[in-house]
């Protein structure tokens, strides 16, 4: 993204239905977001018709999350309420 236009990038992308986090990383890309989709298509309009047009984003890659585990960690409190 063109850094310089950070703010007005993270406050678009909160605009976008299905968008759930921004978080800003280290690396070879700028921002990380998290967002939902019903469908691969919906997910496809989501990328091609509202994140990449928004002014200032120049590129973008998609990954789909397959499925997801989390550890306990020792310093956070555990969700499971056993």
């Amino acid at each position: 993204m063109d850094t310089k236009k950070r703010d007005h990038i993270i406050k678009e992308l909160f605009k976008i239905e299905g968008v759930r986090e921004v978080a800003e990383v280290t690396g070879r890309f700028d921002i990380l977001v998290t967002m939902y989709s019903k469908s691969l298509d919906q997910m496809h309009k989501m990328v091609s018709e509202h994140i990449g047009r928004i002014e200032g984003v120049q590129s973008s890659e998609s990954f789909i999350e397959m499925k997801s585990r989390q550890k306990a960690m020792p310093y956070m409190p555990s969700e499971d309420k056993d």
